[in-house]
């Protein structure tokens, strides 16, 4: 597996300098950053992922203003207290996208991160406290606890709320490969452990957060 600066060096020759290829990575925030961050702002983040998911988002983008209305706000204790039959009426309201699937997805999630509240105080806590160095048990956590978080969906919602992440992009995937990190995109537990454990290494190489070594990688086929 070539080092950190080796595949930084590769990415630089492609876009023309190491400040090009650094140019514009996120921040990650600090854990007590995404702990303050409010639990109706994670749980619209996912929402956005989810309808988002197999449509045009410039359709979600146009229709969101309406999308918060409907869902509360994502106030996580009004929508949990809702009625039963309100899922119906969400489906018929025609400020969202009407899809059922991801509708119930929506609200399946309103619970889980009420669960996790009351758990750990807050569901920004959780995600805040959750080691980099098992960035991907974090994944597979919201794959299992969560509705419709799978895929690159739970990843790209922790990326856009500041947590330092990967994400497993076509061409991240294809410079894991190349790597010999895994022969195709993880889908066991075995393989996410190996991915884990390239970005480990890379990042006790580099110092840097998972999010540049993940961007870094992207730009190097």
């Amino acid at each position: 597996m070539r080092s950190y600066d080796e595949i930084l060096a590769i990415a630089a020759e492609r876009k023309g300098g190491v400040a090009k290829v650094l140019e514009g990575i996120p921040q990650p925030l600090s854990a007590d950053a995404l702990a303050a961050i409010p639990d109706d702002r994670w749980l619209a983040q996912f929402a956005r992922g989810i309808l988002q998911a197999g449509i045009s988002w410039t359709v979600v983008d146009k229709k969101w203003p309406g999308i918060e209305e409907a869902f509360l706000s994502f106030d996580i204790t009004a929508i949990t207290f809702q009625p039963p039959d309100w899922a119906h009426e969400l489906i018929g309201d025609p400020r969202i996208i009407r899809s059922p699937p991801k509708v119930q997805a929506i609200l399946d999630n309103a619970a889980f991160i009420r669960q996790v509240r009351d758990e750990a105080g807050s569901f920004g806590r959780r995600i805040g406290d959750w080691p980099a160095s098992d960035f991907a048990g974090l994944l597979l956590w919201l794959q299992a606890e969560g509705a419709r978080l799978g895929g690159s969906t739970g990843a790209y919602a922790l990326r856009q709320m500041g947590k330092d992440s990967f994400i497993l992009s076509q061409d991240v995937v294809a410079r894991l490969v190349a790597e010999g990190v895994v022969d195709k995109a993880p889908s066991s537990k075995k393989a996410w452990a190996a991915v884990q454990e390239a970005f480990n290494i890379w990042q006790a190489q580099s110092g840097a957060s998972l999010t540049t070594i993940s961007r870094v990688l992207a730009q190097s086929l």
